[in-house]
């Protein structure tokens, strides 16, 4: 049998563990031993980025912002989808998490970092949303957490609260889209997000592609 490879951990703010583990050429995050992500589930990743983009297909300058760096398929999706004028934005608060993309994972997604259409900020992403009202983004995606009630980290509820909505409006130009990665349906967030001024939508998202059943949700607010 295969073993798996713990190659690296840290600890968050909170002092939860987050790891990084490699199996027969596959690749996992953990935390406190139960996994986020990997690279043989990327389905969910994929739609976030699919969801949130669509409608980026004719701006040659889009702004995007991504909360969350994970193992790097949404922002390889999203690179995917716009133009070489674009920004990508990625807010990750961990730095031992970019540091593992860049070597660790390198093979995997990481050499995209280096593409010049990419700024990563070691940060919370509720600090660029603050300050994007200064210069708007065309998207956000936001997989921070397990969703709007089921929080790994307390302080991320202020993302889905009405002043965070409002904050997240606020830093989208008109007819922007923002995403949220959820691990199962949130009753009553789509209310949340009307209220909040957006017009909504929820997808379901298998975890792989092979996958029998929907898995997560995908939840999107465009800003009217």
């Amino acid at each position: 049998m295969i073993p798996f490879r713990n190659l690296a951990e840290t600890l968050t703010p909170d002092g939860s563990r987050v790891s990084v583990h490699e199996h027969d050429g596959e690749y996992f995050l953990k935390l406190n031993s139960r996994q986020l992500m990997s690279s043989t589930s990327t389905s969910s990743e994929l739609l976030l980025a699919d969801k949130a983009c669509a409608h980026l297909h004719d701006r040659a300058k889009a702004r995007v912002l991504i909360g969350g760096l994970g193992l790097g398929f949404s922002l390889k999706r999203v690179l995917d989808m716009i133009g070489p004028a674009g920004v990508v934005q990625v807010a990750e608060l961990l730095p031992e998490v970019v540091t593992w993309n860049r070597e660790l994972l390198a093979g995997v997604n990481g050499r995209l970092l280096d593409d010049s259409r990419v700024e990563v900020f070691v940060a919370d992403v509720f600090t660029l949303i603050r300050r994007g009202s200064e210069d708007p983004y065309d998207a956000i995606l936001l997989d921070v957490d397990n969703g709007p009630t089921s929080f790994v980290q307390k302080k991320n509820s202020r993302l889905y609260d009405w002043r965070g909505l409002k904050l997240i409006s606020n830093a989208l130009k008109p007819g922007g889209r923002v995403a949220f990665w959820a691990a199962e349906a949130e009753p009553g967030f789509c209310d949340e997000l009307s209220r909040a001024g957006f017009a909504t939508e929820e997808y379901p998202a298998k975890a792989h592609a092979r996958a029998k059943r929907f898995a997560h949700i995908i939840y999107v607010g465009e800003r009217t």
